[in-house]
């Protein structure tokens, strides 16, 4: 490859990394903005968030039996059982109920929203709202992002609650009673690992649905190029969630000293 691939390559990045935040940027802006479309966030707010509740309800319980099966195995030669519940709780919090969960709603909703806009933007929808005045950015990306913000923080929350439950679910099979489980929480828990599990989701909803609405808006090539846009939508919001929980951990634990 030469020079000049490699700078075509690097300039199409940077243009495309600037187009992102550039979008991000006006979206959070226009949030404060009005009009502010109630009825449309309360839409959005339901097809992203309580239609997500199965799939998320459904990974926080199988994660936590996991979590709990493999902590009992660890333990059990040491004699230190009574911890699992504080080892499922504050694995799951801090780590993998926001991770899990807002990889589940990146596959389901990352794709819903680019597939939304892109059938608008192939169809001439969306041009049509340009022409009647109206802003895309208000209209369309500013209550998808609302929703996010709200919803995946609160589909985080009940991921966690379950994934403790289906701990002990696991636990009592090993002969930890409810008592012995719940006294492990405190032990493991610090109120900056609650801060942390809600701080995760909120950022990872804003990805999804900015990533979402980015490629869906810039959907090119008809019914092919819809298809191609979910897919794409759905592997970037993956990866940038998985690198941004890095760098939120990371902050987090720099606070703590």
């Amino acid at each position: 490859m030469n020079s000049a691939a490699i700078d075509r390559i690097l300039l199409h990045f940077f243009h495309e990394l600037q187009s992102y935040f550039a979008l991000a940027g006006r979206t959070v802006i226009r949030m404060f903005q009005r009009p502010f479309y109630y009825r449309e966030f309360a839409i959005q707010f339901d097809k992203l968030g309580f239609a997500s509740l199965f799939i998320c309800s459904l990974t926080g319980l199988f994660s936590g039996m996991v979590m709990a099966l493999q902590s009992l195995i660890q333990l059990k030669p040491f004699a230190a059982t009574s911890y699992v519940g504080g080892m499922v709780a504050v694995t799951m919090i801090k780590e993998l109920g926001p991770v899990l969960a807002s990889l589940m709603v990146a596959g389901r909703v990352g794709s819903a929203i680019t597939a939304e806009l892109g059938t608008m933007v192939v169809t001439e929808q969306v041009d049509a709202m340009r022409v009647e005045g109206t802003d895309i950015i208000k209209r369309l990306a500013v209550p998808r992002l609302k929703a996010m913000l709200l919803a995946l923080p609160l589909l985080t929350i009940v991921t966690d609650m379950i994934s403790i439950v289906g701990g002990y679910i696991m636990s009592a099979g090993y002969g930890i009673n409810p008592i012995m489980y719940v006294s492990g929480l405190p032990q493991f828990m610090v109120f900056q690992d609650l801060v942390e599990g809600i701080a995760k989701p909120a950022v990872f909803g804003a990805i999804i649905a900015v990533t979402g609405c980015y490629v869906g808006l810039g959907t090119k090539g008809g019914a092919e190029g819809v298809g191609a846009a979910a897919k794409k939508a759905v592997v970037l919001s993956s990866v940038l969630i998985l690198v941004a929980d890095f760098f939120i951990a990371k902050i987090f634990v720099v606070f703590r000293g």
